[in-house]
């Protein structure tokens, strides 16, 4: 019996009738949103979906998709549109009434596009890559996926370990995706447009010449008996080994969203964001953002106010994020705070910076932008020792933070959050003792200042270590010593009433350090735990260690191969495929300084280090002195 034929005005017809009385929140799924782009159906047109393995208020709230969906519609050629993972009683009345995974635009199923992309947040979406895939109706490998279906790519930071999904993807987009979201599509029209046969191998070989494009099935990867990596192996002699990532240098030049869409119902972050600098130089040895993104590139505030006015004219926000790994190392940040404020406060716009550094200077900053609305300071000491900054390279003093606390209370602000990581290289139960004697501290402070109106909220998370990092050579604490060490710091606080915390499921914290780190054998895990049941695994009513022990033990996988081994300095790691820029040696040597409790200056403030960009640090500082003297 021949299966119906799903069509748009089916989809139509679905919602209409049996979307309000089924399901929660059915603003996720019916599209028509303010600033959305439907663009009328023309077989020319190379059609694009932006697939975020989540849901909608998830994903609504990432920037980079944002950029990417107006980047595309602005082409004559090709047309963006958005696809979401729906939510379990969603996804049970679309398999009940026979409903493929659609788009919010069109309405279109996931088998007439040409192209889908996967924005690759963190390593717990895996599976909601697989339960994508699924809910489209397409095979879930590479290999079994010809040029009759649309072409799988991925990109975003978990995408600088691409191994553990190398199976199921064909192709991933490393670093900065502006650019070469463009020339995929070049590639692909020209390739579409071949008279004579054209079969997927052209197609990958074409955009396998773009830098920044890896291609897992062009590679072979060779194990020792250890299970350790023996080799790489190009299976085709012209592609690069290993691949270099993308870098968009000028920021002021880059395609930015005028006309962000309008979410139908809130998310996570509803508002305006303004990436005010992609980078970091200040070095926390275990952050892979500071790594991956380097170098350091600015948007002037010219660019900035630009962006801000457009935005806010195009929407009706009434907030301005301005956002970055550490916003107020901006070397303008005063000038575009003040400006802002002063624009924007007397429309009941506020403005906003989520990442602050724990020094009065950013206590200036937040009293200048929470003139309209004022909200609690979060502030990350991370460690609760001299030593243990000295080993994570944070260089940060406790008497920066209760200074910068004293100053905030005395500025007004009745609650602050406080994070902290435990499980970092060369721990002790010194360095938790430290935590404890901080947190207590503030609350000390607080209590003093502002009586019980003072409320510290505390975030203790684990350390995992993540590719292209210092740390992405050590060993993962165990399970049951970060427990212990939990139960310690909730047992010490428990008497605290002004103090609420937060620890994380450390089995979740396992699985993460599993894919951070992981290789390309980890496909046949993955596909396994999602047969079994694995999705939406960051949500703890759906996650389920079980079935994911199930699947490593079904494939003899050994999770502590990937968790809790310390790696060699010369063992070859699965993302060594992948050039962030920043090169092993400089990230060993960092790893070899936190062992002796050596920090290393920001580069900003001192020589350079020689991490693996100075060239192209350089000459974007000449380019824009240039911009400066003209």
């Amino acid at each position: 019996m021949n299966k119906k034929v799903i069509t748009k005005t089916d989809i139509q017809e679905f919602l209409k009738s049996k979307l309000l009385e089924n399901v929660e929140k059915p603003g996720r799924y019916i599209g028509k949103e303010y600033n959305e782009v439907v663009k009328e159906e023309q077989n020319s047109l190379i059609k694009v979906a932006l697939a975020f393995p989540d849901l909608y208020e998830i994903g609504m709230s990432y920037l980079g998709y944002k950029i990417l969906y107006e980047i595309i519609n602005k082409r004559v050629d090709a047309a963006a549109e958005r696809v979401f993972l729906p939510a379990k009683d969603m996804e049970i009345l679309m398999k009940k009434e026979d409903i493929p995974l659609f788009s919010l635009e069109n309405y279109r199923l996931l088998t007439d596009f040409n192209i889908i992309g996967f924005s690759l947040q963190h390593e717990l979406c895996y599976t909601n890559v697989l339960h994508t895939l699924n809910l489209g109706n397409l095979p879930l490998y590479s290999a079994d996926r010809d040029e009759s279906f649309p072409l799988i790519i991925a990109g975003g930071p978990s995408a600088f370990n691409p191994e553990p999904l190398a199976d199921f993807i064909d192709l991933f987009v490393i670093g900065d995706g502006e650019d070469v979201i463009g020339e995929i599509i070049d590639v692909y029209q020209q390739w579409a447009n071949k008279t004579k046969s054209k079969t997927k191998y052209d197609l990958l070989l074409s955009l396998s010449k773009l830098k920044g494009i890896y291609i897992p099935s062009f590679y072979k990867v060779n194990y020792k008996e250890d299970g350790t990596i023996d080799s790489f192996q190009k299976k085709v002699a012209e592609i690069d080994l290993p691949v270099k990532k993308r870098i968009t240098l000028d920021l002021n030049k880059a395609p930015y969203p005028d006309f962000p869409i309008v979410p139908n119902i809130d998310v996570v972050h509803n508002r305006i964001t303004l990436e005010i600098f992609r980078g970091c130089t200040r070095g926390c040895r275990f952050c892979q953002a500071g790594i991956i993104y380097r170098p350091i590139r600015e948007r002037s505030a010219k660019t900035i106010f630009a962006m801000a006015e457009n935005s806010l004219k195009n929407t009706g926000y009434d907030e301005v994020s301005l956002s970055s790994l550490s916003s107020s190392d901006h070397s303008c940040i005063s000038q575009i705070t003040d400006t802002l404020v002063n624009c924007y406060k007397d429309i009941g716009v506020a403005v906003s910076l989520p990442s602050l550094r724990i020094d009065s200077f950013s206590v200036q900053l937040a009293r200048q932008t929470q003139q309209v609305r004022k909200t609690g300071l979060t502030f990350a000491p991370e460690v609760g020792t001299k030593r243990m900054s000295n080993v994570i390279n944070k260089n940060v003093s406790e008497d920066d933070l209760y200074q910068t606390v004293q100053d905030a209370l005395k500025e007004g602000w009745q609650r602050i959050k406080l994070y902290f990581m435990i499980g970092l290289p060369t721990e002790t139960w010194n360095d938790i003792d430290g935590i404890i004697d901080i947190i207590k501290k503030v609350e000390a402070i607080g209590k003093q200042k502002k009586g019980k109106r003072f409320t510290l909220s505390v975030s203790i998370n684990s350390f995992i270590p993540k590719a292209h990092t210092p740390f992405q050579w050590v060993t993962q604490e165990n399970e049951k010593s970060l427990q212990e060490k939990f139960a310690y710091i909730a047992d010490r606080l428990r008497n605290k009433k002004n103090i609420s915390y937060s620890f994380p499921d450390t089995e979740l914290s396992v699985l993460e350090s599993v894919f951070a780190r992981g290789d390309r054998r980890l496909g046949l895990v993955i596909e396994d735990a999602y047969m079994l049941g694995c999705k939406f695994d960051t949500w703890r009513e759906f996650f389920d260690f079980n079935k994911w022990e199930q699947a490593f033990q079904k494939n003899n996988i050994m999770v502590d191969f990937y968790t809790y081994r310390e790696r060699g300095k010369e063992e070859i790691l699965p993302w060594d495929l992948i050039d962030c820029g920043v090169n092993k040696s400089f990230l060993w040597s960092e790893c070899e300084k936190a062992s002796q409790e050596i920090t290393t200056d920001d580069c900003r403030n001192a020589s350079c280090h020689n991490c693996g960009l100075q060239e192209i640090c350089s000459s974007f500082k000449k380019a824009n002195i240039k911009k400066e003297l003209s």
